[in-house]
């Protein structure tokens, strides 16, 4: 079975970069109808679904981070990476990364980081 495991740092300050990076237990990451997704959850709300990319290397973001989100992958090392600018206090969340494929669903999870801002 796939897994998925994020990683980066729990503390980040305000006004900086929040960069975080999903590894992907095989090299499935290439495989088509799959969305590579990062998704959060702040304290007392519900999941986020910040933004994928798929085979192609094409990304998708959603309408409320799209101005600070980057989502990148590396094939070579079954990784695919977050870029969150400019963050704030806001931001502190659990952040997942996820496989979605259509027709089934999300197919897999990593267990979540948490990431704090603060000064």
């Amino acid at each position: 079975q796939v897994q998925l495991q994020e990683s980066g740092p729990g503390l980040v300050k305000p006004s900086q970069t929040l960069s975080l990076t999903c590894t992907v237990s095989d090299d499935s990451i290439t495989t088509n109808n799959v969305f590579w997704s990062w998704i959060r959850q702040a304290p007392g709300k519900g999941l986020e679904w910040m933004g994928a990319i798929v085979s192609s290397g094409v990304a998708y973001y959603g309408p409320g981070l799209r101005s600070r989100t980057s989502i990148s992958r590396d094939t070579s090392k079954s990784q695919f990476a977050l870029q969150l600018d400019s963050v704030t206090p806001e931001d502190t969340a659990v952040y997942y990364c996820a496989a979605f494929r259509f027709g089934i669903g999300y197919e897999h999870w990593g267990r979540g980081t948490q990431v704090t801002v603060s000064s």
